[in-house]
């Protein structure tokens, strides 16, 4: 882990000044999708656990809810998974505005070099051939500097609206998606009987696994059914 710090350090200060913050930005989302990727993965780890432990009970309703209620963990954890690779998506936006800092840098920093050279030309002989020259220079750097900075407002306004517009789309389509899989989760536990049985006594039959099925079919079809409102 310290390695991987050291690495990203080193990493950063090779960047431009302009574009080290969106530099360190754009890792850090890339954790953040990463992060929803394991997340999503171990959730489905944990689904198949849960199946496993139950098939071996000797009750046969925990045996069947436990597998249902698996097989809602399991969508649950995938979602987290697509939400990886949505916010993924999103990231290479800031991608965009990172590259665009980056070809700003030479024009800001040409027009800079220009500024010094004559400033110095002008403390020390202000009637200097050289002075004409750098003035023209001056004006060729900064005409360049104005493109690349025009260019870098647009690219950063229209990125930083669809990186974010991606990201909060994908948030709510996760959120959404796993709150129905959360409420068809509950209709399954619902099934389960799970008063006191006294010693020496059995449960009542567990008659739920028909609508067991059907609960997963109605999640199915609501996730098959759900819309995104427009975002605008």
């Amino acid at each position: 882990m310290k390695d991987r710090m050291l690495g990203l350090s080193i990493a950063s200060l090779r960047e431009p000044e302009l574009s080290q913050r969106m530099f360190r930005l754009v890792k850090a989302t890339r954790d953040v999708g990463n992060a929803y990727e394991t997340a999503g993965q171990r959730r489905v780890t944990v689904a198949l656990q849960l199946a496993d432990w139950g098939e071996q009970t000797a009750d046969t309703a925990i045996s069947d809810l436990a597998d249902k209620v698996g097989v809602i963990l399991t969508e649950i954890g995938e979602l987290d998974k697509k939400y990886a690779i949505a916010a993924d998506i999103a990231r290479t936006h800031l991608k965009l505005i990172r590259d665009t800092e980056r070809s700003v840098h030479p024009s800001r920093e040409g027009m800079q070099r220009v500024t010094d050279e004559l400033q110095k030309i002008m403390a020390k002989d202000p009637q200097s051939d050289r002075v004409v020259m750098l003035e023209q220079e001056f004006q060729r750097a900064r005409a360049k500097n104005l493109v690349a900075e025009a260019q870098l407002t647009n690219v950063t306004r229209q990125n930083f609206k669809e990186a974010y517009r991606k990201e909060f789309d994908a948030v709510i389509e996760r959120a959404e998606k796993q709150i129905i899989m959360a409420r068809h989760g509950h209709r399954l536990l619902r099934l389960l009987d799970y008063e006191a049985v006294p010693p020496g006594s059995v449960p009542e039959p567990y008659t739920g696994d028909t609508q067991a099925r059907q609960i997963l079919n109605d999640a199915k079809d609501d996730l098959k059914d759900w819309t995104p409102e427009s975002s605008g």
